[in-house]
């Protein structure tokens, strides 16, 4: 497949092939999110956003696998690095008990680790004083333990505060944060004391009530951490006002309460800088990646980090190898080509597009936003939402829904102009057969 040349193409979705691995995978997997039977075939030809399934149908993957996969499928700024090495197995080690080398000394070799990775984060945080990494297994892993060292860190650690839309993962404790749908939560046990407020100016006004010295009811030194999205993503891709981003940090610095960012989906490129946290005059004191990383990575200063050994722990924490030579290589093609910048324009131009389908009667596209290449378009009901998403498929382009009635798009961060305008056409002619 020459990614210059390759068009969606499909039969039928699911067809009798994929519709036979579906079946056959759901016998033993529990009931989970599954959004429609599109079945990757690894064995078949895939590149930057287009993929084979079983029958032969090629798709324009606008998921990135849910911001999991910023190159898209075996990009060869990846691969071609990859193909160098002679990997061995075990490729996952017990990383919090031994350690591991790739050759020579960390300075002369080849291969990259997972203390590259470690060493490679601090050096993209630097600007917010950050100098420790805990590597775990997911993006849910790294916000608890995000919350773990903010309770240690904490004298009389008995609160922590989160937004209405917000969504940090499916552990137990990063539930009890979440705010964006109620089957998430419903029925488990959560933690106590975390108190959530609106996702805007008059939720931080809020928050400044409850946190007041005098006549408030939540003691600031009591407060063990604040997390948010810089950019909501289960919530339907928020883009906060500068304004209120910046009042979040200047609360959390006057009250001395640690602010966590959770980057899972936003971060590495995504919104056109490293971090979505970097477009706004905002410092968190610990960020929390995953995803485009490949390894889960919670990222803080030492002093938040607790000292004690074993306080904080995970058997494939730092041990999985081929995850963190992928993270480390990722993160290197996203500086050496320049993916930042790319991302940046590519996304105006995108962004541009969809906004004229809000343009076409009738108004069923009611609101179009992004920053960088994490775009989405809202409709006027969810309906119309899941409607859209499965006309687009059935055309050869695989979006995703968030929040309400939202749908999103995560191209490859090296998306071309080509392909957004597939994307473009396709998705415009969903809409126009929903609406007809």
């Amino acid at each position: 497949m020459q990614r210059e040349k390759a068009e969606p193409t499909v039969q039928k979705l699911p067809g009798p092939k994929a519709q036979e691995w579906v079946e056959f995978h759901s016998e033993a997997a529990a009931t989970s999110t599954y959004v429609y039977d599109f079945v990757w075939d690894i064995t078949e030809d895939a590149v930057g956003p287009f993929c084979t399934d079983p029958d032969g149908n090629v798709l324009l993957d606008f998921t990135s696998h849910v911001a999991a996969a910023p190159l898209g499928y075996n990009n060869p700024k990846l691969m071609d690095k990859l193909q160098e090495f002679d990997l061995v197995d075990p490729l996952k080690i017990a990383g919090q008990d031994f350690y591991v080398s790739t050759g020579g000394t960390p300075d002369d070799t080849e291969l990259p680790g997972p203390a590259h990775l470690m060493n490679t984060l601090t050096d993209i945080t630097d600007q917010y004083g950050m100098d420790t990494v805990f590597l775990s297994n997911s993006g849910a892993e790294a916000v608890e333990n995000a919350m773990k060292i903010c309770y240690d860190n904490c004298e009389q650690p008995k609160y922590g505060l989160t937004f209405e839309g917000a969504f940090h993962g499916r552990t137990l404790g990063t539930l009890s944060l979440n705010r964006s749908k109620s089957v998430h939560r419903r029925d488990f046990p959560e933690l106590s004391g975390i108190h959530d407020v609106p996702h805007s100016m008059a939720g931080v006004e809020r928050l400044r009530e409850k946190l007041d010295p005098e006549h408030g009811h939540i003691p600031p030194e009591q407060v063990a951490f604040l997390i948010l999205e810089p950019v909501q993503g289960e919530g339907g891709y928020q883009i906060p006002e500068p304004e209120f981003m910046r009042a979040v940090n200047d609360l959390c610095a006057e009250h001395d309460i640690p602010l966590i960012a959770d980057e899972i989906q936003s971060g590495v490129g995504r919104t056109g800088e490293m971090w979505a946290s970097d477009h706004f005059d905002f410092d968190p004191d610990v960020i929390t990646s995953a995803k485009a990383l490949r390894v889960g990575a919670t990222i803080s200063s030492a002093d938040i980090f607790p000292d004690d050994k074993s306080r904080i722990s995970s058997t494939w924490g730092a041990g999985d190898i081929l995850a963190s030579i992928q993270g480390t290589l990722t993160l290197a093609a996203i500086q050496e080509h320049d993916l930042l910048s790319h991302a940046t324009q590519a996304g105006e131009r995108f962004l541009g597009q969809l906004e004229e389908l809000q343009d076409s009667p009738p108004e069923t596209v009611v609101d179009v936003r992004g920053l960088g290449l994490m775009t989405a378009v809202e409709f006027d009901t969810k309906d119309r939402r899941e409607a859209v998403v499965d006309a687009a498929l059935q055309r050869g382009l695989l979006t995703l829904g968030c929040g309400q009635k939202t749908l999103r798009l995560l191209p490859p961060l090296d998306v071309r102009e080509r392909e957004l305008d597939i994307a473009i056409d396709l998705l415009d002619d969903a809409i126009d057969h929903v609406e007809s």
